[in-house]
């Protein structure tokens, strides 16, 4: 575990595979921290694995080409999440422009405070919903858990006190086609299958529906 009290700058947590790193405003800090930048751009950059959590906004480029790690921010600039394979991010905040571009894989969960975000998602094959199912709910709910023990973070002590009220303002980004893998993964768990052969059962369901060999 890595704790830096204060900001940093780009690249942090670049090639992340394990671990935590959590990166929060010094403790006598008065400010806001979901209106300030606490990292550079390019956070997480082809990170594989572990757990990053920034107690305020990062910037440019966050999360690009993560593929497993998860990641926890108070906002993000433009081009978040570009070409995301995997893992899942929560932004408690507005994001920049473009975001999502070439996002194939992965979660992520926007607090979306003004209904705006579905002009900052860069066009494609994503799929924008409400956070309404229980597996989704459990899901943020313990990650923002984890991230509040962490940081001790004012906005998701606020979620986490009313959730009733700040659930309908969370959206779900996915990619489509991962969107149908996930949920016919579960449909095969359901069945009392293993995750591993749950998933190979999938793939093949999805691979012959696409025409496949």
């Amino acid at each position: 575990t890595l704790r830096l009290y204060g900001d940093a700058n780009d690249y942090v947590g670049q090639g992340l595979s394990g671990g935590k790193i959590i990166i929060m405003p010094k403790k006598q800090a008065r400010f806001a921290w979901d209106q300030n930048i606490i990292t550079g751009n390019v956070a997480l950059y082809g990170a594989t694995g572990g757990t990053a959590y920034f107690a305020g906004i990062a910037g440019e480029r966050f999360c690009v080409r993560n593929s497993g790690a998860r990641a926890v921010c108070e906002g993000c600039g433009d081009h978040g999440l570009e070409y995301m394979t995997g893992g899942i991010a929560v932004i408690l905040g507005e994001t920049g422009k473009n975001f999502a571009a070439g996002m194939s894989g992965g979660i992520a969960y926007v607090l979306d405070e003004h209904h705006s975000l579905y002009r900052h998602i860069s066009p494609g094959s994503l799929v924008l919903k409400e956070v309404t199912e229980k597996y989704d709910i459990h899901q943020l709910r313990e990650i923002l858990e984890d991230y509040y023990r962490e940081t001790g973070s004012p906005k998701a002590r606020a979620i986490l006190d009313n959730e009733e009220e700040w659930l309908p303002h969370f959206k779900k980004i996915i990619a489509a086609p991962y969107q149908a893998m996930v949920e016919r993964i579960s449909y095969y768990e359901e069945q009392g299958i293993s995750r591993e052969n749950a998933e190979m059962a999938a793939f093949s369901d999805l691979t012959r529906a696409a025409g496949g060999e």
